[in-house]
C-alpha cells in the first residue's frame, strides 16, 4: 500500500503544482513561495529548530499562543513554520515577522520531503491538530526527528477513512510519534488508528488560548461609530459555497422584523469574493465592499467583508455571529472568537471540525445550532430584537472561553518533558 500510494502522491503532485500555478493567474498570492512546495528554499544555518505546522490561517491564528510560548521557554531555538495556504503564509509572517521562518509545506513526495528536511533541520516537529502525511512520517522517523501532533483531533468520520487506507497508516505512529488529543474521544479514536495509548496525552485545545487583543473592544467601537452606524448587526463569517444563499435568505426574514439590520458577509476563501458580489449582484441586493471604503449607508443591507484578517474585528463589533462552513457539509469553523469577543453564536449542523467546541458552548447556552435558513432567520431576529439577552449570552460565552484556557500551558510542559534535550541543540527525543 505505501509503494501504491508513492507512484500516487508522484502522479498527483505535479497535478496539484498545475492547479496553484492556475491559481496564481488570478491571484498573485499563489505564486509566491511556489518553490517551497517542491521542499526547495533556503537552507537554515543551524540544525534542531522548533518546528510547527499549521495547516492554514485558523491554525495559524490558533498556534500563536503556542508559538509565543516555545519562544519564551526556547529563545536559542530558531522556529521555522509551515502552512499550506497562501492566508496561512500571510498570517504567519504578520503574526510571527523575524521570529520565525515560515515557508509552505512541501508535497508529500519523497524527494520534495527530503529537500525540505535538508534545507530545515529540524529538531522537533509539532503538527497543529491532524496532518497524516506518510511520506514525511517516514522521512521524519528515518532521520530521528521527533513528531508530536498538537491539539489533535480526529472524527468518527475520519477514523473509518484511515482504517479502509489499511498498511498505508500501519505504523504510521512509531516510537518518535507522539499525541497531544483535545478530549478523550479524540485519544480514543487515534488509538483506534494504532497510535501508542503510552506516547499520549489529553491536554485540550489551544484555540481556548486564543489572544484577545486588549484594544479589540474599542476599535470595534470605533468601527461601528465610524461605519456601521447605530443599527443592529449581525455577521456571517468563514461562509462556503452554496451557503452565501441561505445566509441571505435568511437575512431576508430578518429584515421583516428588523428593517434596519445589516449584514456583514464574509466569505471564507477570498478567491471567491468577487463570486459572492456577483451572488449579491444577481439576487439585487444593495450591498457594499469593505475594500471600497468608507461608511455603510444606511439604505444599504448588506456589508460584503471582503479583506484578509478583519473577520475578528467585526465579529467584536457585531450583535449576533453566524460561523460558516456548517449549513453546507464542511464541517464549520472557529466558533471561539466570537464567543471570546462576547457575542452570540450560531452555527449549523456540519460541525465535525468543531464537535467538542460546539457542544461546550451550546450546553453552556452561549451558541445554538440551527437546521436551516427559515431557522438561522427566526433565531437572528429573536437575539437582534432583544438587546437584554444578547448580553447575557455573550457573557456566558466569554466566561465559557475563559474557563477553558490552559492547553498552551499544559502542552508546553508535556513536550519539555520529553523534548528538553532539543533546547539545548543536543539530540532530539520525543515525548514521553
Amino acid at each position: 500500500m505505501r509503494s501504491v500510494y508513492r507512484i500516487l502522491i508522484r502522479v498527483l503532485a505535479p497535478l496539484a503544482a498545475a492547479v496553484t500555478l492556475l491559481r496564481a493567474v488570478r491571484d498573485p498570492a499563489y505564486r509566491a513561495g511556489f518553490a517551497e512546495r517542491l521542499g526547495f528554499g533556503p537552507v537554515r544555518g543551524a540544525a534542531g529548530a522548533i518546528w510547527l505546522h499549521a495547516v492554514s490561517l485558523g491554525e495559524v491564528a490558533a498556534a500563536g499562543p503556542l508559538v509565543r510560548a516555545l519562544r519564551e521557554r526556547h529563545p536559542r531555538q530558531g522556529i521555522v513554520i509551515t502552512t499550506a495556504t497562501p492566508t496561512g503564509r500571510a498570517k504567519a509572517r504578520s503574526a510571527f515577522g523575524d521570529d520565525a521562518d515560515v515557508r509552505y509545506l512541501p508535497y508529500d513526495t519523497p524527494r520534495a520531503v527530503a529537500r525540505f528536511l535538508d534545507r530545515v533541520r529540524p529538531g522537533v516537529g509539532v503538527i497543529m491538530e491532524t496532518e497524516l502525511w506518510p511520506n514525511l512520517f517516514e522521512a521524519c522517523s528515518r532521520r530521528g526527528i521527533p513528531l508530536v501532533l498538537a491539539s489533535a483531533r480526529l472524527s468518527a468520520r475520519s477514523v473509518g477513512r484511515y482504517r479502509r487506507g489499511g498498511a498505508l497508516f500501519r505504523g504510521l505512529f512509531g516510537p518518535g510519534v507522539a499525541v497531544a488529543a483535545q478530549t478523550d474521544a479524540d485519544a480514543e479514536r487515534f488509538r483506534q488508528i494504532g497510535a501508542d495509548p503510552a506516547r499520549m496525552r489529553v491536554l485540550g485545545n489551544v484555540k481556548f488560548d486564543l489572544e484577545i487583543d486588549p484594544t479589540l473592544p474599542a476599535r470595534a467601537s470605533a468601527l461601528r461609530a465610524s461605519d456601521l452606524g447605530a443599527r443592529p448587526i449581525w455577521v456571517a463569517g468563514s461562509t462556503h459555497a452554496g451557503e452565501e444563499r441561505a445566509v441571505l435568505d435568511a437575512h431576508r426574514d430578518v429584515l421583516r422584523t428588523v428593517p434596519n439590520a445589516l449584514l456583514i458577509l464574509a466569505p471564507r476563501h477570498p478567491p471567491r469574493f468577487d463570486a459572492v458580489a456577483s451572488i449579491l449582484h444577481g439576487a439585487g441586493w444593495r450591498f457594499a465592499r469593505r475594500s471600497g471604503g468608507g461608511p455603510v449607508p444606511p439604505s444599504v443591507p448588506v456589508l460584503l467583508l471582503d479583506t484578509i484578517g478583519e473577520l475578528p474585528l467585526y465579529y467584536a463589533a457585531a450583535d449576533v455571529a453566524f460561523v460558516g462552513g456548517s449549513l453546507v457539509p464542511v464541517g464549520g469553523h472557529n466558533l471561539l472568537e466570537p464567543a471570546a469577543a462576547a457575542v452570540p453564536v450560531l452555527t449549523g449542523p456540519s460541525i465535525d471540525n468543531a464537535r467538542e467546541v460546539a457542544a461546550l458552548l451550546t450546553s453552556a447556552g452561549a451558541a445554538r445550532i440551527v437546521a436551516n435558513a427559515a431557522e438561522l432567520g427566526a433565531q437572528l431576529a429573536r437575539w437582534l430584537a432583544d438587546p437584554a439577552e444578547r448580553a447575557r449570552v455573550g457573557a456566558i460565552g466569554r466566561q465559557t472561553v475563559e474557563m477553558q484556557r490552559g492547553s498552551v500551558a499544559r502542552l508546553v510542559e508535556w513536550l519539555d518533558a520529553g523534548l528538553g534535550p532539543v533546547a539545548t541543540g543536543g539530540d532530539a527525543g520525543a515525548p514521553r
